[in-house]
């Protein structure tokens, strides 16, 4: 272990905490007292700095393994604790919730899952301040929990360290041989073999972990350790691995301690630069356009404006013409993250980006070492040239997400998936399409489902009041964007989509989400109606519709817009009322999506 001599070294000199009888305080003391004793902690020890693991929970196999990790994680520092005589009161394991993004697609529930970031961050924030930790490891699964987390660390500041449980194995059709996965069922979902569906749906997930493919998970855990939060090496591991179990508790206890002795705090470490990396790596892994939200939010949780201190729009781009696809994976590709581990992990890829120049090497991470000196001591095997590609031959050539704007696109974060599409750009790098409007998700999934024929070559699909404030929760589009996926490939068209919602890391095809301003607050993409053409062109990046680009026409859709929203109370008819408490909250404070669509401060 890096960090091994330092480590014991800092274990015996026990912290100076006073026990004497003026330390104490009955009514403040008496359940700490009694929690210690439960854990089998020292009464001695509990006016000492609080220390505790945290895990994300919810209902799916994504989180079936975190409990096993954080309760051996909590051992391992608990023995650590009192072997050494560190003077830490510990406290229990303390859980936050979020809901199953897979099975919650194309369902009402879907609008809750990017709300689960966020009471992740409140439930996490309650946690970390309101029992005073000062030492944190979080076990973290899912996509959006991880993030919450991340976020939640940051504005409470003490050293921590950040865990994730791992993905699960890709399953195998036992009747083909063919591997398939989460993404590939929603991908048969209208296959006219019953048979072939339900095989699909009993043999897709074979175990515990989340998505294995190069979809939000692996995208931002990717992201976060990059950024110095979690152990490059610890990314890529299935969660059944072994060593999540035995090894890398050990080697998480080392980081805290580590960090403790040196004041590193994840401030320190999630700094604009390496923000920046981050980004280059999902990028350069064809990562998920959902990490346009999270970033965002991790920079504000960390006291950076994204767009101003990290990059600006332009750059973004730029960077994604300029750094190359790597790896071949799902979505886009064949593999899934266990063969990138088989072929030397994450930190193959980070090898790459830094012997190429386009990481910043000197950036700190929670093992007390620069990102530079991770890599260097991990000592990666070269890319196998299959699974993980050389930076001078890449998977793809150019990068996987690019940022639009245009008359469509004011806000200038409109994203496209780059490395996911499968046709329709021609050789000018441009897409033309017919818009075909949809007010709503369930509205769409009714056509695709039921009247499939209606669509046609060169379409656009415009999915509208699904934004942050109009679903509200911004869900993510899987469920459709799959079954256009599937009928354009059995058809030999291309059926473009764009929406003020998102998508889930597994969409693939010519697809731009995150379009702002969003309907419900009257964006432009509200006033689009079927027929209009709609101009995407990557050679300047924008997102144009031809008939909104005259100003007449333009000022009279808006003020027609405009007076049916005020003959209804100031709210499209087309935005949905919500009884939930908790939709309503998300409706008023959303951000937009530019700014990463979370709740606001009011």
């Amino acid at each position: 272990m890096w960090c091994h001599k330092e480590v014991s070294t800092i274990a015996r000199e026990p912290d100076s905490v006073s026990t004497s009888a003026e330390a104490w305080k009955p009514g403040q003391d008496c359940q700490a007292v009694a929690t210690a004793h439960l854990l089998g902690q020292d009464p001695n020890d509990i006016h000492g700095p609080t220390w505790g693991v945290v895990g994300t929970l919810g209902d799916s196999i994504c989180y079936g393994g975190v409990p096993d990790k954080v309760n051996a994680i909590h051992a391992e520092l608990a023995r650590r604790i009192t072997d050494s005589q560190l003077h830490k009161r510990l406290v229990s394991p303390n859980y936050s919730g979020g809901v199953s993004d897979g099975q919650r697609n194309g369902t009402p529930q879907m609008r809750y899952s990017l709300i689960g970031r966020e009471t992740t961050h409140d439930g996490m924030s309650l946690h970390l301040e309101g029992s005073d930790l000062e030492g944190v490891i979080a076990v973290v699964a899912c996509d959006k929990p991880p993030v919450g987390t991340t976020a939640a660390l940051l504005e409470r500041n003490v050293p921590a360290v950040i865990h994730s449980d791992g993905s699960i194995r890709p399953g195998i059709d036992p009747e083909t041989g063919e591997t398939i996965d989460l993404v590939s069922c929603f991908q048969v979902a209208q296959d006219p073999d019953p048979v072939k569906r339900e095989r699909w749906a009993r043999n897709a997930c074979p175990g515990i972990g989340s998505c294995g493919g190069m979809f939000t998970y692996n995208t931002m855990q990717s992201f976060i350790a990059t950024i110095g939060l979690e152990p490059v090496h610890m990314v890529a591991p299935v969660s059944e691995d072994p060593r999540r179990m035995d090894q890398f508790p050990r080697e998480l206890v080392d980081c805290l301690l580590l960090m403790t002795e040196q004041n590193i705090r994840p401030r320190d470490l999630v700094t604009p630069a390496a923000l920046r990396n981050g980004m280059i790596v999902a990028i350069a892994m064809g990562g998920s356009t959902n990490v346009l939200l999270h970033a965002p939010e991790i920079a504000r949780s960390a006291g950076i404006d994204f767009w101003n201190e990290v990059m600006s729009r332009d750059e973004f781009n730029q960077l994604s013409r300029d750094v190359p696809v790597l790896i071949n994976a799902r979505p886009f590709g064949k593999y899934y993250m266990t063969d990138i581990e088989d072929k030397g992990g994450l930190q193959v890829i980070l090898n790459e980006l830094l012997k190429a120049g386009l990481l910043d090497g000197s950036t700190l991470t929670c093992t007390g070492e620069t990102l530079a000196e991770q890599i260097a001591r991990l000592d990666p095997p070269a890319p196998d040239g299959d699974v993980i590609h050389a930076f001078n031959t890449p998977y793809k050539n150019t990068g996987g997400l690019r940022v639009l704007s245009g008359n469509l696109a004011p806000d200038g974060g409109a994203v496209l998936k780059v490395a996911g599409v499968e046709g329709g750009i021609g050789a000018d790098n441009r897409f033309v399409g017919r818009a075909r409007t949809f007010d709503s998700e369930p509205a769409l999934l009714d056509q695709l489902i039921n009247a499939p024929e209606v669509f046609a070559d060169n379409d656009m699909v415009v999915i509208r009041y699904e934004g942050p404030k109009g679903a509200p929760g911004m869900p993510e589009m899987l469920d459709p964007t799959s079954r256009i996926t599937t009928l354009c490939r059995e058809r030999g068209i291309t059926i473009a989509l764009m929406t003020d919602a998102r998508f889930s890391g597994g969409s693939v095809g010519l697809v731009i989400g995150h379009v702002g301003p969003e309907a419900a607050v009257g964006g432009p993409i509200a006033l689009v109606q079927d027929g209009d053409t709609i101009v995407v062109d990557l050679n300047d990046d924008t997102l144009n519709c031809e008939e909104l680009g005259d100003l007449a026409v333009f000022e009279d859709r808006q003020a027609r817009w405009q007076a049916e929203a005020e003959s209804n109370g100031g709210l499209s008819p087309h935005v949905r009322a919500v009884q939930s408490r908790l939709l309503k909250r998300m409706r008023l404070l959303a951000n937009p999506a530019i700014l990463g669509a979370g709740m606001g401060e009011g």
